[in-house]
């Protein structure tokens, strides 16, 4: 996929995740129901072993990936101190097919299955050029944290 500027959404728009923790970079597309998502392999993330992305790096990447779909609704307004909690529920089916290096630009692409108010089904693959990575399918919750 080519990567244009000016298509390029700012993903802390989208995510409550930060440094160490945020595997994204930036949104490269985005609707109700799809996100595409493109993240550098830097050495001295917390995720890289032996000069590889783990398993657990690619499945927080598809994680925060789905994320954007459903937190759109929260982070809608970049002024808003908006805080908000999520994590995964359940993944159905997970396949790795490789990991990886420092340096490579992964992009992962999610699509919404279902959704029941703040629960989601979704369907996702992360990609190193034409190399699937990893698919799955997982359900995410996420809410407002009130203070």
């Amino acid at each position: 996929m080519e990567i244009k500027e000016d298509n390029i959404i700012n993903i802390h728009n989208f995510l409550p995740h930060r440094e160490p923790m945020l595997m994204a970079d930036y949104i490269l597309e985005l609707t109700k129901e799809k996100v595409v998502t493109s993240f550098e392999i830097l050495e001295d993330n917390i995720f890289v072993h032996n000069n590889e992305f783990v398993e657990a790096g690619l499945i927080e990447n598809l994680a925060q990936t789905c994320s954007s779909i459903l937190g759109q609704s929260f982070f809608e307004n970049p002024e808003a101190d908006t805080k908000v909690i999520g994590f995964i529920t359940n993944i159905k089916k997970i396949e790795v097919f490789a990991l990886p290096k420092v340096g490579d630009k992964i992009i992962s692409k999610a699509s919404l299955i279902s959704q029941y108010e703040n629960i989601c089904n979704i369907f996702c693959e992360t990609f190193n050029n034409d190399e699937l990575l990893i698919r799955a399918e997982i359900n995410l919750f996420i809410q407002e944290v009130k203070s």
